[in-house]
């Protein structure tokens, strides 16, 4: 347990300014912010490891609003939330007083009367999802301040039109693990690259997010597109700046095999052209059910025409000797497997299988950590009174 000890020890050290804020983004965090996240997702992950319960609620609510299909993040949203001995209820608005009117402001009070965290995932409209949960926020914010509410839920991004921040610290985690330390990330190059996929509309916050992330760390990273896959202007020149910040390098290139020359880690991955999303959007609030034939129509053709932006055995021989760490926030689209041609081969896909689901299996740390850290003016406290106390998980 030796490595607790140093962790617990480093999050004594550090101030928790993450307590009573919410997770939107990860850049709006500092570097002190983002270590006290993983250093308490690795304690929580040791801890259950070693088998000692980590429960620090005894009642509440987690509650999950996912207004976008997901599998990883909804089972990592309820074990994270299951973890610290939260219950999960899953907001559906199909069966909620939604579908009859109520607003945003009436449904955020009255999920929250002795609920703990809201983790919210509402990817599907540019402009929309991150307006959303600031709209939840500001409802949550007014009734505390009035009394109405006896605690003020932390809110949780499980993804939205900007940002996935439970994503890409899960994939941060993964990276510490794989190259032995954050600081081991300094220098190492890391290719962002869209790759062809057989569907449209994938949205954008992977890939910005990984931007918008590792440039906060030193590292070289490579953003790689076809014309017209463009990420959102704003964020793109953020991460340029944060890259300039942080000693590390931002580039764009135009092709896969430059992204992937020399890299140590390559992440390829479909989105949706930028402006295709906006198009979507404003498609999508007008319920024009024959516009979206149509623009999904054009996408399609559009993508089509970039089908060698595939992650195969030739492009992975131009990495670092020829063995970058592959990533991706699954699921995958694979060529002859999932789909006649996809993002990546079926031969890559299998080869980096293992450790693609230890990547995603990262994510329900994140969350509980970001749920933990929220709650708990001091995460280092709570964690020690959890070895102090030696429940174990599973008792015989």
């Amino acid at each position: 347990m030796n490595e607790l000890t140093t962790l617990l020890g480093n999050l004594a050290d550090r101030t928790n300014n993450l307590h009573g804020r919410d997770t939107l983004f990860t850049w709006d965090k500092s570097l002190d912010d983002l270590k006290t996240l993983l250093d308490v997702a690795e304690a929580l992950r040791l801890m259950r490891a070693d088998g000692t319960a980590t429960r620090c609620f005894d009642s509440g609510l987690a509650i999950s609003q996912f207004r976008d299909n997901s599998t990883r993040t909804r089972f990592s949203f309820a074990s994270a939330a299951n973890l610290l001995g939260l219950a999960v209820q899953d907001l559906d608005e199909g069966k909620s007083q939604i579908a009859h009117g109520e607003t945003t402001r009436e449904t955020a009070v009255m999920i929250s009367f002795l609920s703990d965290v809201i983790g919210i995932r509402d990817d599907m409209y540019l402009g929309a999802g991150h307006a959303y949960m600031l709209e939840v926020a500001e409802a949550l914010d007014q009734s505390f301040r009035d009394g109405v509410l006896p605690q003020r839920p932390t809110i949780v991004n499980l993804q939205c039109d900007y940002d996935h921040p439970t994503q890409t610290m899960a994939d941060l985690h993964h990276l510490t693990r794989e190259f032995g330390s954050l600081e081991n990330l300094r220098g190492k190059k890391i290719a962002m690259t869209w790759a062809y996929s057989p569907s449209y509309g994938k949205p954008l916050s992977v890939p910005q997010g990984v931007i918008g992330l590792m440039t906060r760390l030193g590292m070289d990273v490579t953003l790689a597109h076809p014309p017209g896959y463009d990420l959102i202007p704003e964020i793109v020149e953020m991460s340029a700046r944060q890259a300039t910040e942080s000693g590390g390098s931002f580039h764009q290139v135009a092709t896969m095999d430059e992204a992937f020359a020399s890299a140590d880690i390559v992440y390829p991955k479909s989105w949706a052209p930028y402006k295709v999303m906006e198009r979507r959007t404003e498609l999508l609030m007008a319920k024009d059910g024959d516009g979206l034939k149509a623009l999904e129509k054009e996408c399609l053709a559009q993508n089509a025409r970039h089908g060698n932006w595939e992650c195969d055995r030739a492009r992975m021989d131009l990495t670092r000797d020829g063995k970058a760490l592959y990533l991706h926030c699954l699921p995958a689209d694979i060529t002859d497997v999932s789909c006649k041609k996809g993002e990546v081969t079926a031969e890559i896909f299998e080869q980096y299988r293992e450790p693609l689901y230890r990547q995603a299996g990262y994510k329900p740390y994140a969350i509980a950590s970001m749920i933990l850290c929220g709650r708990f003016g001091d995460p280092a406290s709570v964690l020690q009174s959890m070895m102090e106390r030696g429940d174990r998980r599973v008792r015989s």
